[in-house]
């Protein structure tokens, strides 16, 4: 069997973000890209994670770190057998996302889903900033708890600025730079 698919060694692109700022929309579509260059994808939904993985934990400074460093391992497991992982979690802390880098064998990519958050109470699909802002979601990330920003991304995208599809040629351009992308 024959084809010409690219040589993948795998990679992790780690979208982060406030929630509601379009992690979860621009990983769909970036996996979708991928996929259709024939290469092996996985997206770790931080929700997904949550509710399979690390339902035990707690919404704590503690706890989120922990879940962002199973996020981490799984996402390096995968990357380093040659999948492009897309991880979209929030990950609040900088020194989780950090850790989550220096523990990768093969390329890391973070991803800054960057909206303001007066468009995200603006957007608020689920309700949950209309919710935290009145003490009904205790530690929400971005009212109630801290949001550590990237200092330095690898890619920065302004959702209240740009389309999923050029958040998704920003990330793509990034990663041909590193010569993972055809």
């Amino acid at each position: 069997m024959s084809f010409n698919a690219p040589i993948v060694e795998g990679f992790t692109v780690w979208l982060t973000g406030l929630p509601g700022a379009g992690k979860t929309t621009i990983a769909g579509a970036l996996a979708r890209r991928i996929a259709a260059a024939s290469i092996p994808v996985e997206i770790l939904d931080g929700d997904e994670v949550r509710r399979w993985l690390s339902q035990e934990l707690t919404f704590t400074e503690h706890d989120r770190d922990i879940n962002a460093r199973r996020i981490g391992y799984v996402a390096n497991l995968l990357s380093r057998h040659g999948v492009a992982v897309i991880v979209a979690a929030i990950a609040p802390r900088r020194e989780s996302r950090a850790a989550a880098r220096a523990s990768h064998e093969r390329p890391f990519v973070e991803v800054f889903v960057d909206c303001p958050l007066p468009e995200l109470m603006r957007r608020d699909p689920k309700g949950h900033y209309k919710r935290a802002l009145t003490g009904e979601i205790a530690l929400f990330t971005g009212v109630s708890a801290p949001y550590e920003e990237p200092e330095t991304p690898d890619v920065h995208v302004h959702t209240d600025l740009v389309t999923v599809e050029q958040a998704v040629n920003a990330i793509l351009t990034e990663l041909r730079v590193r010569k993972l992308w055809i």
